[in-house]
């Protein structure tokens, strides 16, 4: 639906895929966080990244190799990278025990959604 719309391959890869394959992780993560265990939640998350970036994305590259649109070193890996980076330090608890607060979480989703406007803006 979203290529009928005039959507660029690549947007619907950053956008459509990745959260259709993040979902069954965020209900996984949630319901451990409601059950007062962040350590399952954390684990799941930063596994299924591992295996989503390892697995997932190297099966295409093993099946058939092609090159990627330059967009993505230029302006999707560095805007990953810095939200790696800001997670982390969010995270690391310098003042006490680490913990992302509500207020955090929210940052973190209204730049998510920033940056979706931003790629649903800018895609040609």
């Amino acid at each position: 639906m979203a290529k009928a719309m005039g959507v660029s391959d690549l947007v619907i890869g950053l956008t459509v895929v990745a959260v259709g394959t993040s979902l069954p992780e965020l209900a996984a993560s949630v319901t451990s966080a409601l059950k007062r265990e962040p350590e399952i939640a954390i684990g799941n998350v930063i596994g299924s990244n591992m295996f989503n970036i390892l697995g997932v994305l190297a099966m295409p590259g093993l099946i058939h190799p092609g090159g990627f649109d330059m967009a993505v070193l230029s302006r999707d890996f560095p805007i990953m990278f810095g939200l790696t980076i800001v997670l982390l330090l969010m995270a690391y608890g310098f003042r006490g025990p680490g913990r992302i607060s509500r207020l955090n979480g929210v940052l973190l989703l209204l730049v998510f959604g920033a940056y979706q406007w931003f790629l649903y803006t800018s895609a040609p």
